[in-house]
């Protein structure tokens, strides 16, 4: 069974609730069949690369709220966050764009270190002091190394703006195919949609719901056609 999952590192309920869909599927009885890959989704697509503010002024201009509500939702987001057992620093972070982070995801996809970086990320722009945003690309490169990747070819990534760039607009198309107008949203094989940073009780009984509706396979055998096995391949009979 193949989960992927809708995310933004700028997106704090996509933290939290990776955490909860950990939970659920390190409890389910075939975790090891379960294959869970991380789609581009950019809650900021038009801010610029070097546009960086910090995520209360960001709040209260998007949303229209005061600065004592937006600090609010980042002191309850906190707690949220320390009950999944998460550190999340609820003052002085700040926000900007995530085009590159995608780009770097995808490039760790392919050499089967996405899970890592993704998390590594996370932590970075939740949980530490130092700017994911402001520091420049020697910083984005110093984490993807953390998560096991080559810094050459994480250089050569950051330097080439069209790298990979396809392939995060084609997750984001997919996103508003299926629906997703916000993150995180998680689609269980193709068949189940599941928004938001749910309990982890809602995705077990996600995970058990899609794995119990899998189809079985139908077998079309339509006279004995020729085949290869383990033990060679039929040879036609005049």
């Amino acid at each position: 069974m193949r989960v992927e999952i809708w995310s933004d590192i700028a997106c704090p309920w996509c933290y939290v609730g990776k955490a909860r869909f950990e939970k659920a599927l390190a409890a389910f009885p075939h975790r090891d069949q379960v294959e869970v890959v991380h789609r581009s989704f950019e809650l900021d697509p038009g801010r610029a690369k070097g546009d960086v503010q910090p995520v209360l002024t960001m709040l209260t201009r998007k949303y229209g709220m005061s600065e004592a509500q937006a600090q609010a939702g980042e002191d309850n987001l906190g707690a949220q966050a320390a009950a999944e057992g998460l550190d999340y620093r609820t003052r002085d972070r700040d926000h900007g764009n995530t085009f590159d982070l995608h780009r770097l995801l995808h490039l760790a996809k392919e050499r089967g270190r996405q899970d890592e970086l993704i998390q590594i990320l996370y932590r970075a722009n939740f949980a530490e002091e130092r700017s994911l945003f402001s520091e420049g690309d020697e910083r984005l490169v110093e984490l993807a190394v953390e998560a096991g990747l080559d810094a050459g070819a994480v250089r050569e990534v950051l330097a080439d703006p069209a790298a990979y760039a396809d392939e995060v607009r084609a997750d984001e198309r997919e996103a508003a195919e299926l629906g997703a107008n916000g993150v995180p949203f998680y689609v269980l094989d193709r068949a189940y949609g599941v928004s938001g940073a749910q309990p982890a009780e809602v995705f077990a009984q996600a995970l058990t719901r899609a794995w119990g509706d899998r189809s079985p396979l139908t077998l079309i055998d339509e006279g004995g056609a020729e085949a290869c096995g383990p033990d060679g391949c039929a040879v036609p009979q005049n």
